[in-house]
Order: C-alpha cells, then structure tokens, then sequence
C-alpha cells in the first residue's frame, strides 16, 4: 500500500470518527489574506469549515498575515483583506462563539515555536515540498528565508492549538505530513507534548477562475464573495469564449466557455454538461447571462448577511480580537511546555 494510499484510508476513518465524536478534535484551517475571498474560497475550503464547526468539531482559523510576505514586498491592503474576510467567514456560517478567528502577527507565541520546529527538519526536506519546489521553479529567483521554512510555520499554525484534525486537499497532504514529522520528532527528543495530527482529505472541488485556470486571486480572474451584483456580471462579461453558438462542455477546448459552465453548474448543484444543453445554440452571450443571475442569486443570501454585518461598526476587529487574546492564552499554555520539556526555563 502506497502512502497516499494509505492516508486516504486513515482519512476515511477520521471522518467516520469525526461524525461519530466531533467532541474529540481540534482542528486547524486558514489561509493568506492576500485579496478578497472567493467562489473558490466558499467551495474549497468555508463550507468545509461550516460543517465541521456545525458537528461540533472546535475549530481555529488563521489568517496568517505574516504568510503573505513569503513571496511578495507589500503588506499593502492586508489589513483590509483580513477584515473582509471575517465578514465572509461570518456570513457564510462561521461563529466566533465556536470558531477562533485570530491573525499570526497577534500571537507571538505560535511564531516562537517556529524556531526549535526548525532544529527538527533539514534543508532537504525542506527543499522537497511541494509548494517551496514549485516556487522556486516558477520564480527564477532565490527563495526568501520565510517562504523556505513555509511548511514549518505551517507546522506551528497546527500545533500550537495542539490541533489534531487539519482538513485539505490532496495537493496539500505534504504540508500535513511535515508537522506530523516536526510533532513526532519533538516527542521523541523532549518527551511527549503534542498530538500528531491527522489529515481529513476533503472532496472539495476545484472551481475554474473566469479564464478556465483555477480560481486565484493572484490571477484575476476570481468571482470575490464581496462583489456587488453589477460587478459579478461585469467580471463575467469580460470572460473570453469563443464565436462556436453551440454551447458545450469542453474544459481543454474551450476554457472560458467551460469555466462558466462549471461556475454555474456548482452553484446549482447541476453537472455543467446539462446547463450546456439548456443554453443550446443561443451562444456565449446567453451563456454569460445565465450564468450571471445564478452566481448573483446563489451568492444573494450570503451578500445580504455580509451587508448588514459590515454596517455594524468594528464587529470585525471585535471578533479579532476576542480570538487573538484566545489564541494567545492557548499559545502561551503551549510554549510554557515546550520550555518546560526542552529544560529552558529559568
């Protein structure tokens, strides 16, 4: 049995374990706030977390700030990124009675752990991750040290909650594996202090961005939670197709076309192929309209919610920072035993 094999098995039970004891887990989740979230966002990752938060499973977010300079020069409009995302994480479902929401410059504790974390690893395991390989062919420059040690600071993001369940997708497996590496190492050299966590592989789809690419902020082409209606159809207006009338499903063909099928087909919980056959030979245009009224009334209910918790004055900065002060009681809990097994105390 080969390892992704084998951690698809132990996902299967986890989740048969989860819905049978949520009480029993902790889980960890975030991303980088480095623009507004997303259609992807909501498919990949939030629904996922709602879910989870709903079972009963306690669960913590990061909006890993620090993360957004591994490979970029500006923090400019991060702060404004983050605030947008808690009004979305609220609007979708998440509850901050039940959900921490914190930032990883609040916290310095969890970032502390980061430096015995990095006696634990070497510079080829590091250089072995996925993301970090991938950055430094794509790049064509020299790794910065932070986007180096990414995955360990990753690893303390989980562990410093003594998280034990971290949801993901195939993709991001290697992320997981390296802090049950980091967790299992720091066991056996200083004595046990941290749970080794387990992944929960989601079956979350991949949504196409507006160019038939995946859906990025970084690509442009995203359809943002926060947009207004008029903005959806202009960002869905702007989509390039092609003159072919007869609308098809043909993702390696005919990207654009597709990607708007696929969006469609996801809000309506539809296979593309049928809203393909609906739209017929009325072209992109009607394809274009179509798919702008089902984003806009999918994403009606959530924009309404979101409108009337932006028009309660700092309930974003209120939510942050009931879950920095949580977060920073559990980090500090957590690096008073790291000290206290690594006989630093004094």
């Amino acid at each position: 049995m080969d390892s992704l094999t084998a951690t698809a098995k132990r996902s299967a039970q986890l989740a048969r374990d989860v819905d049978a004891h949520p009480e029993r887990f902790r889980l960890l989740t975030g991303e980088r706030p480095t623009g507004p979230l997303h259609l992807g966002h909501y498919f990949g990752t939030i629904i996922e977390r709602v879910r989870l938060q709903q079972a009963g499973v306690e669960t913590f977010l990061v909006l890993a700030d620090y993360q957004v300079i591994t490979d970029r020069e500006t923090t400019a409009n991060v702060q404004a990124n983050v605030h947008s995302a808690v009004l979305d994480y609220l609007a979708a479902g998440l509850d901050p009675e039940r959900t921490t929401i914190f930032t990883h410059s609040s916290v310095p504790a969890l970032n502390q752990l980061l430096l015995p974390f990095l006696s634990l690893v070497t510079e080829a395991e590091l250089h072995r991750n996925p993301t970090v390989k991938a950055e430094a062919e794509a790049s064509g420059r020299a790794l910065s040290g932070l986007l180096l040690t990414y995955p360990v600071h990753q690893a303390a993001d989980i562990l410093f909650c003594k998280g034990n369940l971290v949801p993901v997708g195939k993709d991001n497996l290697p992320h997981v594996e390296m802090t049950r590496v980091i967790a299992r190492r720091f066991n056996e050299r200083y004595g046990a202090v941290f749970p080794v966590p387990d992944a929960l592989i989601t079956s979350s789809p991949e949504v196409p961005g507006l160019d038939g690419r995946k859906m990025s902020k970084s690509y442009g082409n995203a359809i943002a939670l926060s947009m207004t209606e008029d903005e959806t159809a202009a960002a869905i207006k702007r989509t390039t197709t092609d003159p072919d009338r007869m609308i098809t499903f043909d993702p390696d063909s005919r990207p654009g076309v597709s990607a708007l099928l696929t969006t469609a087909g996801l809000c309506l919980n539809e296979n593309p192929e049928e809203i393909a056959a609906r739209i017929g030979d009325k072209g992109s245009g009607e394809l274009k309209r179509v798919t702008t009224d089902i984003v806009n009334g999918f994403l009606g209910p959530l924009r309404a919610r979101r409108a009337e918790l932006a028009n309660k004055p700092g309930l974003s900065a209120t939510v942050l920072k009931r879950g920095n002060i949580r977060a920073n009681v559990i980090a500090n809990t957590t690096l008073d035993e790291v000290r206290e097994a690594m006989g630093t105390t004094y």
